[in-house]
């Protein structure tokens, strides 16, 4: 939308994955993954070793992205996965790695 609003519908996940998940690719396999399904986000390292992933689309491919950071097709080793979903905020051009 040209108002910078998101799409009625989207939601927002908000995500803290933990684990063996830097330094194997995490954040760039997340990055196509989130294209491939066409969300707008953020992914990035903290300095605690785990990765903070926020995206936001429609509820059906945000719940993909989710189940796929819960799957063993997730690069490394993820333990576990934190999640919220909040309605969107359209704070997002497109998916990317910081």
């Amino acid at each position: 939308m040209t108002d910078g609003s998101p799409p009625r519908g989207d939601i927002r996940l908000s995500a803290r994955v933990f684990g063996v998940v830097q330094g194997v690719g995490f954040r760039f396999w997340t990055m196509g993954k989130a294209d491939e399904l066409a969300l707008k986000g953020v992914v990035k390292n903290l300095d605690d070793g785990s990765v903070s992933i926020v995206a936001e689309g429609p509820k059906d491919k945000v719940q993909q992205l989710l189940d796929w950071l819960r799957s063993d097709n997730a690069p490394g080793r993820v333990e576990r996965v934190e999640d919220a979903i909040s309605e969107a905020e359209g704070s997002f051009r497109d998916f990317r790695a910081r």
